[in-house]
């Protein structure tokens, strides 16, 4: 059985449940339980905790895992990043006293707390900046305020916690993480039959189907307006004149497209959702 790591609880682990579920996995029912095997797919899910979970599939003892792309660099693991899931995005920036700092080089020598030291330290080596590096489980932005660090290294989404705290945003951005697919071998068997069914929830959560009828004459320009992932499919009609088109279109574009295609004279313009592709 291909042996899977999923997070067992934090910001991942409902999304990546609901993912491997509408990929066609049978997922644990009990969130007590640790293990659960899945035979019909030939697989065995490991509920751990996200930040373990790297360490897991570096050193073997699983195959392929669902983490966080922060928790896979700060962990050092020799497990790699094989594909993107696009949730659970996250910004980490450094923040300190307002007016303090502007660049990287003025935290050199000083004091940085942070809940991901490995991933700060080796950002801050590939900028040859040196600094005490002071490790912390949570709630990073209170260090600074109660005397534990200078600065602050951290998950930025709005800024209001840091603001609150008395801290401003400086330097570059440490890293853009996201959840992440990872493996210390890209060739066990199974992997790919996973990949690709992640990858077919991703294109059906990006995407939907239109379905609309257009003038033969108008044909040429509606596909211009949306051309698919590869092209339409145009199916004749009773009526010579017309035909009906089904194309897949980016979600987030679906009310300007059917705007445009409304003015442009295509009529009976439909969208249908997409449970599972494969592309």
């Amino acid at each position: 059985m291909l042996r899977i790591a999923v997070p067992n609880k934090g910001s991942l682990s409902e999304t990546a449940a609901q993912m491997l579920h509408e990929a066609g996995y049978t997922g644990r029912r009990d969130p007590r339980d640790l293990v659960v095997s899945d035979p019909l797919n030939d697989v065995e899910f490991f509920y751990l905790r996200p930040r373990d979970i790297a360490t897991y599939v570096g050193s073997g003892a699983l195959d392929v895992g669902i983490t966080g792309r922060d928790l896979l660099l700060d962990s050092r693991s020799t497990a790699q990043e094989i594909a993107s899931l696009d949730f659970g995005d996250s910004t980490f920036r450094f923040a300190g006293p307002a007016g303090r700092f502007s660049t990287l080089a003025d935290l050199s020598g000083l004091r940085v707390a942070t809940s991901y030291p490995g991933l700060v330290e080796t950002f801050l080596a590939g900028h040859d900046v040196e600094v005490h590096l002071v490790p912390l489980d949570g709630a990073v932005e209170s260090a600074v305020q109660l005397g534990v660090a200078d600065a602050v290294a951290d998950v930025v989404s709005t800024g209001t916690t840091l603001r609150k705290a008395g801290l401003e945003i400086f330097g570059p951005v440490i890293l853009q993480s996201t959840a992440v697919l990872i493996s210390s071998e890209n060739d066990k068997p199974g992997i790919a039959t996973l990949l690709r069914r992640l990858q077919g929830v991703l294109v059906a959560r990006q995407y939907v189907l239109m379905d609309y009828d257009i003038p033969l004459t108008l044909l040429d320009d509606a596909c211009l307006l949306a051309p698919g992932i590869e092209s339409p499919t145009v199916s004749s009609l009773h009526d010579p004149d017309w035909v009906a088109v089904r194309v897949m279109i980016p979600r987030l574009n679906t009310n300007h497209v059917m705007d445009a295609l409304y003015e442009l004279g295509a009529r009976a313009i439909l969208i249908s959702a997409i449970h599972n592709a494969r592309l």
